[in-house]
C-alpha cells in the first residue's frame, strides 16, 4: 500500500467524513468509493434522489458537525467472512462486496471507523476529525461504475480540503481564475471551435479563428522540424487491423478504439453462416477475421514507410514527422472539451536509428520540447519517466532491451536542468518514455510533450538496415511529440493565456479603430498595408462611440489596436494601442507601426501582463 502524506490523510478522511454526513441525510445512499486526489477528495453515492447544490450546502454543514464532534478514526481488520457480513449489516453490499472482491486473497481486509461511520478501507487517516481544519464541496458529477459506461452511473460528490483556511482560500481562488480561463467557454466566446453533438461528442470543428492558432502552431513546429532533418510524411485515416495486431495496439488498447470496420462482403458472408454479433467480436479478437481500423496510432505505418525501401547504416537516423490525426474511443463521460477527445491530431514522428545513435536523438528530442515550451513561456515543468513494470504482464518484448531504453532516457533525462521523476509501471506496452509535464500561470499541471525510446516495434515488424559489417542490424525506434496533440495543446494554451494569446498565435492580430465614420477611407487604406505584410486585422466600422470599440476589441483579446483620428489622417500617422498595458503606445507613421507589429510576430512576443 502506498504510504500518504498528511495532507492526502486529511483528504482521505474528509471523504469519510462527507460519506458519514450523507448516511446521516440519506440513510438509503449506497456507497462505492471515496479516495483522496491531487486536489482534493470525491466520493460515489447511489441514490434515488439528485443532489442538488442546495443538499452541498447541508451535507457540507453536517460534515462540520462530525468534525467539531472529534471523532476518532478506529482501523480494525477482520476476515473475508466477516467482512461479507459486516458488509450485509450495513446494507451496503451493492457495490463494497464487489470491491471487497478486488483486494487480493493474500492481503489484510481492513475498515476503518468513525463514529457511527464504517467503511471498507486500507487507510490511512487523521487520528481524529478535527485534525480536518478547512474543507469545502464543490461540485457534483456523474460517474459509471468502475468508470465503465455498461455499469450504473452513480453520483460523485467532489470536494477539498486543507490543513488551514488560509490555504482554501488560496485554493478557492484558483478555482475562479481556473472558471475565468476554462478553454470551453473561452473557446466558444472567441469562436476559437465548436462540437456539435450532430458531429458526434468529442470530434473537434475547428472554426476559421481557431485554425489560425493551429496553423501557427504547425509552421513553428514544422520549420524547427525542418532544421533538425525531418522528413515530412503523410498516412490515411484508416489501415488493416492486421498492421495492429503486429504492432500490438490491437489487442493492447483495444477497450480504448473504435470498432473493428468489416468489409461487406465478409459481414455477407458471415451472416449467411448465421454468425453472431458475439461469435463476429470473437472472431475478430481471434483474428479469424480480417477488417480496418480508424488509426489509433501513426507508428505502425510510419514503420512501413521505413521498411518500404533498404536502408544502409549510412542512412541513419531517418525521421519522419506528420501531423497525422488517430482516434481513440473515449469514454463520454471522460471527454471535456479540447483536451480529451476522440479524434486528435499529434505533431507524430518517428526517428529510426542505431543503437550508438539513440542517446544523440534522444537529446534533439528533448530540445525541440525545450524550444516550443521557452518559445510559449512554459517555463515551469518537470520531467516524468515512465518506466516498465517487470510485474505486469502489460510490456512486451525482451528485459534486455528495456533495461537499454530506461538507462539511455535516464542519462540523457539527468542532462536537463530540471527535477525529474521516474514511475514505474507508466511506460508505454512497447517501451518507456519521457513526459513533459507542465505547470501554467495558475499553478495546474499539464501533461503535453513526450518522448518514447521503442526496441520492440521494430522488432515486431522485422526491420532492417545493412551495418558497416555488411550484415542486418534492429534499429531502434523514437517516438516523440513536443505538442502531444493540438486539439489538447491548443485547449492548454487557451487557459494558460486565458485567450490573450502572443501576437503570432492571436487570430486576428490588429483591429484598426476609426475614431468617427470620416476616417473609415483611410482605416481601409491601413487595412490593405496590413494585409500586404501578411498581418492579420480587421476594422471596426460600428457607428457607436470610441469607448465601446476599445472595450470590444479587448473582449476579443486583440494584441493591439491602431488608433485614426483626424490628426493621424492629416500626418499620416496611427496610434498604438497595447491589449496589455490597455494605454497607448505612441503616434507613428503608419509604415513604422507595421513594422513594429511585424518585428514583435518574428519576435514571438510572448504577452507581458
Amino acid at each position: 500500500m502506498k504510504e500518504m502524506s498528511p495532507l492526502e490523510e486529511i483528504r482521505h478522511s474528509s471523504a469519510h467524513v462527507l460519506a458519514t454526513a450523507v448516511l446521516r441525510l440519506f440513510p438509503e445512499a449506497k456507497l462505492d468509493i471515496g479516495p483522496p486526489t491531487d486536489s482534493g477528495f470525491y466520493y460515489d453515492f447511489d441514490l434515488d434522489h439528485a443532489f442538488t447544490f442546495e443538499d452541498l450546502e447541508r451535507i457540507e454543514g453536517e460534515m462540520k458537525k462530525v468534525i467539531k464532534e472529534n471523532q476518532r478514526f478506529e482501523k480494525f481488520e477482520t476476515t473475508r467472512e466477516e467482512a461479507v457480513i459486516l458488509i450485509k449489516e450495513m446494507g451496503q453490499e451493492a457495490y463494497k462486496l464487489g470491491r471487497l472482491d478486488d483486494i487480493p486473497e493474500d492481503e489484510a481486509i481492513s475498515f476503518y471507523r468513525n463514529g457511527e461511520f464504517v467503511d471498507l478501507c486500507a487507510g490511512t487517516h487523521v487520528n481524529y476529525s478535527k485534525k480536518i481544519k478547512a474543507v469545502k464541496l464543490l461540485s457534483i458529477a456523474g460517474a459509471y461504475h468502475r468508470g465503465d459506461e455498461k455499469n450504473k452511473q452513480l453520483q460523485r460528490i467532489y470536494g477539498t480540503a486543507y490543513p488551514n483556511k488560509d490555504q482554501l482560500a488560496e485554493h478557492m481562488e484558483r478555482i475562479e481564475e481556473a472558471k475565468k480561463r476554462d478553454h470551453r467557454k473561452l473557446g466558444r466566446d472567441l469562436q476559437l471551435f465548436h462540437i456539435d453533438e450532430a458531429v458526434g461528442q468529442g470530434l473537434v470543428l475547428w472554426t476559421a479563428k481557431g485554425s489560425v492558432i493551429r496553423q501557427e502552431l504547425q509552421s513553428f513546429i514544422a520549420e524547427e522540424l525542418r532544421k533538425q532533418g525531418y522528413s515530412q510524411v503523410f498516412t490515411p485515416h484508416i489501415g488493416k487491423l492486421g498492421l495492429y495486431r503486429t504492432s500490438g495496439h490491437f489487442p493492447y488498447y483495444k477497450e480504448s478504439q473504435f470498432a473493428p470496420i468489416i468489409e461487406s462482403d465478409e459481414l455477407e458472408k458471415l451472416s449467411k453462416e448465421g454468425c453472431s454479433c458475439a461469435e463476429l467480436s470473437n472472431k475478430v479478437d481471434a483474428g479469424d477475421v480480417d477488417g480496418y481500423l480508424l488509426k489509433p496510432m501513426n507508428c505502425p505505418m510510419h514503420i512501413k514507410i521505413f521498411d518500404s525501401q533498404p536502408h544502409s547504416y549510412r542512412d541513419l537516423p531517418i525521421r519522419l514527422a506528420e501531423f497525422g490525426t488517430v482516434y481513440r474511443w473515449e469514454q463520454s463521460g471522460e471527454l471535456n472539451g479540447m483536451t480529451r477527445v476522440r479524434g486528435f491530431t499529434q505533431d507524430d514522428a518517428h526517428i529510426f536509428c542505431t543503437e550508438e545513435q539513440v542517446e544523440q536523438e534522444i537529446q534533439g528530442c528533448l530540445d525541440l520540447v525545450k524550444t516550443v515550451f521557452n518559445t510559449l513561456g512554459m517555463k515551469d515543468y518537470r520531467v516524468r519517466i515512465g518506466l516498465r513494470d517487470s510485474d505486469s504482464s502489460k510490456y512486451t518484448g525482451d528485459a534486455s532491451l528495456w533495461d537499454k531504453a530506461e538507462a539511455a532516457l535516464r542519462k540523457v533525462a539527468g542532462t536537463l536542468d530540471v527535477p525529474y521523476s521516474e514511475e514505474t509501471g507508466e511506460a508505454a506496452f512497447y517501451g518507456p518514455k519521457i513526459d513533459f509535464v507542465v505547470k501554467d500561470v495558475i499553478g495546474r499541471e499539464w501533461q503535453l510533450g513526450t518522448v518514447q525510446v521503442d526496441y520492440n516495434l521494430p522488432e515486431r515488424f522485422n526491420l532492417n538496415y545493412i551495418g558497416s559489417d555488411n550484415a542486418d542490424h534492429r534499429p531502434v525506434m523514437i517516438h516523440r511529440a513536443p505538442f502531444g496533440s493540438m486539439e489538447r495543446f491548443t485547449g492548454v494554451l487557451i487557459e494558460h493565456f486565458a485567450g490573450n494569446f502572443p501576437i503570432w498565435l492571436a487570430p486576428e492580430q490588429v483591429r484598426i479603430l476609426p475614431i468617427t465614420d470620416a476616417q473609415l477611407d483611410t482605416a481601409r487604406e491601413l487595412e490593405a498595408k496590413l494585409g500586404a505584410a501578411k498581418i492579420r486585422c480587421s476594422i471596426d466600422s460600428h457607428s457607436d462611440k470610441f469607448g465601446a470599440k476599445i472595450r470590444r476589441a479587448e473582449m476579443d483579446r486583440i494584441p493591439y489596436m491602431f488608433v485614426i483620428g483626424k490628426n493621424e489622417v492629416a500626418e499620416g500617422n496611427v496610434t498604438i494601442r497595447s491589449r496589455v498595458n490597455k494605454d497607448d503606445e505612441g503616434t507613428l507613421p503608419s509604415i513604422e507601426a507595421v513594422d513594429r507589429i511585424l518585428t514583435r510576430v518574428a519576435e514571438k512576443a510572448l504577452p507581458v501582463a
